[in-house]
């Protein structure tokens, strides 16, 4: 590795540049075997070595954990909140101070990059690096490159890419993102197509890209072609993972039931390189559920509680939710006990889990408890957790318990959305509150302004209705008003104010205007209202 010279010969060396030719550029790399994409560092070791001459015009990388002389993370990331320039030019600008580039701290702040969601200015990176005259990035660069590609310019381009790589390091790790998303647009065409491809190339080693064509069967309904999959597995010597097995024991119990699927489970008992986990044991679980085999599924789940390891929540809350859909609570309470001694934060999308399962089981003292036991240790109130208990209440008619807790999260600062007011304007409805529903739909009228939400036409109709029973059709037409403000108006609401406006003996020629304004196709009851009035000016 050559360092860069010092800052103070920068300037003299870009003079030099200009009158004197390029020195050719010579680029090395070892590359350690043994490879695993699932891995956020790559073995892979390589470096530019680049002629003096030309080391303050081209990025010298190296396989350290720091660049040097500086904050280079820190840059990029202000860069990218201010929106101001480029993420590209800071990477510039910073070799361009004689500075050297490590390949690991890039790699770092990618993936800090996408975990806020910033997909672009991580893809910019990865372009930079493929063209700072390096021939061979990491299978993991090829792969987020691929993945970045298809989250910030879609399938189409990430097609391209995959088609302008030529070696087999960078087609393997690429295709697989590519494949990925063929699977979660549930195109069973290109998906197949694609794996014919990379099958003739020799780029399916792997049990992943056979995995992702069984959840695409999965998704799309398609069980019977999962066995052809495992089929193609063995004879090609691929072996079959945790997932694959999950993934054939679930097409199994849909296509031929619980012994097909206990089938598939003894030979993956059978198998000494499969660690059988708590997830094939909660999908055995789930099959005996949908057979009804309710003992069955129960003993199954007990089972894989002894499986979970104490790392991460996420196992605790899957198997609450199994519990909670086979109507078992102590199952439910043991399980949200036992996860508590998980060494991190609850989260609020764990509190969420476990309130809703008590909700559903109808456990409302328990949900009580649990949800003062979030409110005791959360430092933002999130609206959607007070919402599970809000609901709860108003579906159990305990309309008083659900205003007042609506008043408390006002009091302690939630923020009420959309949701919020669906809950309410139902609750409301249902205890025949019409006054306080109609206030709470306004109300979340109003958030259109920052919320995409659309209340259920039932409730619509419900209020017209409403005005109807009471005669009141100056407020029907203020509210239809409304909801044509915002396109909720439909069929049902024009009906009911029809039959208003022809009790009163009054043509409603200008409200069937309305409703064809709107696009709304008449039925044989609007329809022989508009004879009707026709005829009569006839």
């Amino acid at each position: 590795m050559i360092s860069p010279k010092p800052k103070q010969d920068t300037k003299s060396n870009k003079n030099t540049l200009r009158s004197v030719s390029k020195k050719s550029l010579k680029m090395q790399f070892k590359a350690a075997a043994g490879f695993n994409l699932s891995r956020f560092h790559s073995s892979w070791t390589w470096r530019f070595v680049l002629s003096q001459s030309y080391s303050t015009n081209k990025a010298t990388l190296i396989n350290g954990s720091y660049s040097g002389g500086g904050d280079l993370k820190k840059r990029i990331l202000k860069v990218v909140s201010s929106g101001v320039n480029p993420t590209r030019s800071v990477l510039e600008n910073w070799v361009d101070e004689g500075r050297r580039v490590c390949l690991n701290e890039l790699r770092v702040i990618i993936r800090q990059l996408m975990k806020r969601r910033r997909f672009g200015p991580a893809l910019e990176i990865l372009n930079w690096m493929e063209t700072q005259h390096c021939s061979q990035m990491s299978p993991y660069d090829y792969a987020r490159r691929q993945e970045l590609t298809v989250k910030e310019h879609g399938r189409i381009e990430a097609e391209r890419y995959f088609e302008s790589l030529t070696s087999t390091v960078s087609l393997k790790a690429a295709s697989l993102p590519l494949l990925h998303c063929y699977v979660e647009e549930r195109s069973t065409e290109k998906a197949e197509a694609f794996m014919l491809k990379i099958n003739k190339l020799g780029l399916a080693l792997s049990p992943h890209p056979f995995n992702e064509m069984m959840k695409l069967y999965k998704a799309t309904s398609q069980y019977q072609k999962v066995p052809s999959v495992i089929l193609q597995m063995k004879q090609n010597r691929i072996t079959l993972n945790v997932l694959s097995y999950n993934l054939w024991m679930d097409a199994c119990g849909e296509l031929s039931g619980v012994e097909s699927a206990e089938m598939v489970y003894k030979e993956m008992l059978s198998n000494q390189n499969v660690e059988v986990g708590w997830s094939s044991l909660a999908t055995l679980a789930n099959i005996y559920k949908k057979a009804g085999l309710t003992d069955k599924a129960v003993l199954a789940l007990k089972t894989a509680e002894k499986k979970i390891s104490n790392s991460n929540h996420y196992p605790y809350f899957f198997l609450i939710t199994q519990y909670a859909s086979l109507k078992n609570k102590d199952g439910v309470h043991r399980v949200w006990e036992a996860s508590k001694a998980v060494n991190s934060p609850i989260t609020c999308a764990n509190y969420m889990c476990i309130l809703s399962s008590l909700v559903k089981l109808g456990d409302m003292r328990e949900a009580e408890r649990t949800f003062v036991e979030w409110e005791s240790q959360c430092r933002t109130y999130d609206i959607r957790v007070s919402n599970i208990l809000l609901g709860g209440y108003m579906r159990n008619g305990s309309v008083e318990k659900a205003e007042l807790l609506h008043y408390r999260t006002l009091e302690k600062g939630g923020c009420p959305n959309s949701k919020t007011w669906e809950i309410l304007v139902e609750g409301w409805i249902r205890s025949q509150q019409m006054d306080k529903a109609i206030d709470a739909l306004k109300s979340g009228l109003a958030s259109l302004k920052h919320y995409e939400w659309r209340p259920s036409p039932s409730i619509a109709v419900a209020i017209s209705e409403y005005f109807e029973e009471t005669r009141n059709f100056e407020k029907a037409m203020e509210f239809l008003t409304t909801l044509r403000h915002f396109g909720l108006a439909n069929l049902q609401v024009y009906k009911s104010l029809l039959r208003m406006q022809t009790s009163r003996e009054e043509s409603p020629l200008y409200i069937l205007e309305m409703m064809q304004n709107d696009g709304i196709d008449m039925d044989d009851e609007t329809s022989a209202i508009y004879a009707g009035i026709l005829h009569c000016e006839n």
